[in-house]
């Protein structure tokens, strides 16, 4: 989990270097090699939510400029959210990689809840219909989309403002190159307190995919 997130951190660092702090180092304590760290620069951080505008403009900086080096959707290291592994193995398609990041979500779902009937239905139908109608589109008819480095867990928890240069800040990152429109997802439940406004000023600095119809729905499946 430690070693992913290092990766995740200066991976976004070295895209973007005012928007997070430093990473500097990660490892394991030589007294116990089951406790690990990761040791990065101290930023003094507002208890406010970062200017609307602002962080939608760098969030969209990052996405423009975090091209996926060989081209595909995944990840270089395993990444988590929270203790829950990723999907991050290199894959060409987004529909394919989104597929596969699905099954790995409700697999470890059913180990976690037991198998449920009605969900193994409600999973398959996603599978098989869902994500195959928002998702396709993105890369046939002529139109594409590039795999782009994410954060992967932007929410009001996980963002601030810098209180010396006024300029947000994004940390405890679980990266993967991917549609950048999945970055909006954690943004649309209501218990969040970003949401609409920042979304709507993303799509200021970074044009929605088409096609652009699907927007929301496309949000809507990325919060599963």
């Amino acid at each position: 989990m430690v070693s992913g997130e290092y990766i995740s951190m200066k991976t976004l660092h070295d895209t973007l270097p005012y928007f997070t702090p430093a990473p500097y180092a990660t490892g394991s304590y030589a007294a116990d090699p089951n406790v690990h760290f990761f040791l990065c620069e101290f930023v003094d951080m507002s208890d406010d939510l970062p200017d609307v505008n602002t962080l939608a403009s760098s969030l969209a900086e990052l996405h423009k400029t975090g091209i996926s080096p060989n081209g595909k959707y995944g990840f270089p290291v395993p990444t988590l959210q929270g203790t829950i592994p990723q999907y991050t193995e290199w894959t060409d398609s987004w529909e394919d990689f989104f597929t596969k990041s699905f099954k790995l979500v409700m697999s470890n779902e059913q180990k976690s809840q037991g198998l449920d009937p009605e969900m193994q239905e409600l999973c398959q139908a996603t599978i098989e219909k869902v994500i195959p109608r928002l998702l396709r589109p993105l890369e046939t008819g002529g139109r594409k989309i590039q795999p782009r480095l994410v954060h992967g867990d932007i929410w009001d928890g996980n963002v601030s403002t810098n209180t010396e240069t006024n300029i947000p800040v994004i940390f405890d990152a679980t990266s993967i190159y991917a549609h950048n429109e999945i970055e909006l997802a954690p943004l649309r439940p209501a218990r969040h307190r970003m949401g609409k406004p920042y979304v709507k000023a993303y799509f200021k600095h970074f044009p929605v995919s088409e096609p652009e119809e699907d927007q929301d729905d496309r949000n809507a499946l990325y919060c599963l």
